[in-house]
């Protein structure tokens, strides 16, 4: 299992960037994302330290850590500048907080984020046909979330994914140790999104390329 969506206490998660690793490691994950919320405001505390962290853990354990963002809350026209910046701050895989229906995400955070240079637009709501051509056209994943209230859309864009072939991806948006998963609940949620365990194992493979 590889969960490339997380968060710490750098943000509003409740364990250390370390225990968040070790739990994921204990799960049985081979690989985790750590993604914390993140504006210009944090960025340049975040990233760093998460990246050398990650560099420390990835020198002595089997689990690999990937150093991100997740880019939430940012006005549309400043998330392309917002990106750019955690890109150079070293951030590995960069997350937009797309537009879930569960928090007052601003209209046009899911187009400005597929315009911009990110990897993953997490928990995207009621995402439009268009919004997911453009998501496959351009590489960038879409979140199938196992996190309450986030993966109320599930369902949603896991069809537009089939209709259109975007990418998918499978992450917890995981912020204390209860929301950790493993792999056979992570297909469970996949199934109950309307794909199957084939489609799991595809969002695996799309999840190793960060490797």
């Amino acid at each position: 299992m590889i969960d490339l969506h997380t968060h710490s206490i750098f943000s509003d998660g409740v364990l250390i960037p370390s225990e968040l690793v070790r739990r994921a490691e204990y799960k049985g994950l081979k690989a985790i994302g750590i993604t914390d919320h993140g504006d210009s405001s944090n960025i340049d505390f975040i990233i760093p330290r998460i990246v050398a962290l990650a560099t420390e853990l990835n020198s002595v354990l089997n689990i690999k850590v990937l150093p991100g963002i997740e880019i939430t809350h940012v006005p549309p026209p400043l998330i392309a500048d917002t990106v750019k910046k955690a890109r150079i701050l070293g951030a590995k895989i960069v997350v937009v907080h797309g537009e879930t229906l569960v928090e007052p995400v601003a209209d046009g955070t899911n187009a400005a984020g597929l315009d911009a240079n990110i990897d993953i637009l997490a928990h995207p709501g009621l995402i439009t046909e268009q919004e997911a051509l453009k998501a496959k056209e351009k590489g960038i994943f879409l979140e199938i979330s196992a996190r309450k209230g986030h993966c109320l859309s599930n369902g949603h864009v896991a069809k537009l994914a089939k209709k259109t072939g975007a990418k998918l991806l499978i992450n917890t948006d995981a912020h204390e140790p209860g929301d950790l998963i493993d792999k056979n609940m992570a297909k469970r949620i996949v199934c109950g999104a309307g794909l199957n365990e084939k489609d799991f194992e595809i969002m695996q493979a799309n999840a190793a390329l960060f490797l």
